[in-house]
């Protein structure tokens, strides 16, 4: 029998031994990552929000009133006046000056009948309306939800941080245990 007290004894000392220990020997020595997880108290979650700015082009368009005027382009005048000044240039002159006279005559009277006739004929106007498009940039603004600001509480200590969820009444947590050198 004293060979069970020896190993129980000595069972007893290795507890004693890993109670005497540190936490983060502990953890080394049970992990190798000095992590764990557990769970924090959330002592309040309240939603976060941002203001989002953008802008996108638009086209705007709009009628507008348009008054049309037009005149008639003396066409009967210009012809009506190349005869008449052909003729009277062909009066003029003899051999092959009579040929250029008639010539100048005839573009000299075209002319001039054009001009009399588009000064003597009455001016047509009509309304109308043109489509007119521009394109704007429009700027907006959005307000959205970000997440949630949590403050919770972890072995006496209270800590912050933004969530993209309401973590309800608890918060579970990483715990990463080092030593410091």
């Amino acid at each position: 029998m004293p060979f069970r007290l020896a190993c129980s004894t000595a069972a007893s000392s290795l507890a004693v031994m890993a109670l005497a220990l540190p936490a983060s020997a502990v953890l080394a020595q049970g992990n190798p990552d000095n992590v764990r997880y557990t769970y924090a108290t959330v002592l309040s979650a309240s939603p976060a929000f941002e203001t989002v700015r953008y802008s996108e082009p638009r086209e705007e368009c709009e009628d507008q009133r348009v008054i049309y005027r037009e005149r008639d382009e003396g066409t009967a005048g210009a012809i009506v006046g190349a005869i008449v000044g052909g003729v009277v240039g062909n009066q003029v002159g003899g051999g092959s000056g009579r040929r250029a006279a008639t010539v100048a005559g005839a573009v000299a009277g075209g002319t001039i009948g054009r001009n009399v006739d588009r000064n003597n004929s009455p001016q047509r106007q009509y309304e109308g309306s043109e489509r007119r498009c521009r394109v704007v940039e429009v700027v907006r603004e959005e307000r959205r939800q970000a997440g949630f600001d949590v403050e919770y509480r972890l072995y006496d200590e209270v800590f912050h941080a933004r969530l993209p969820y309401d973590p309800g009444n608890n918060l579970r947590v990483r715990v990463s245990v080092s030593p410091v050198e």
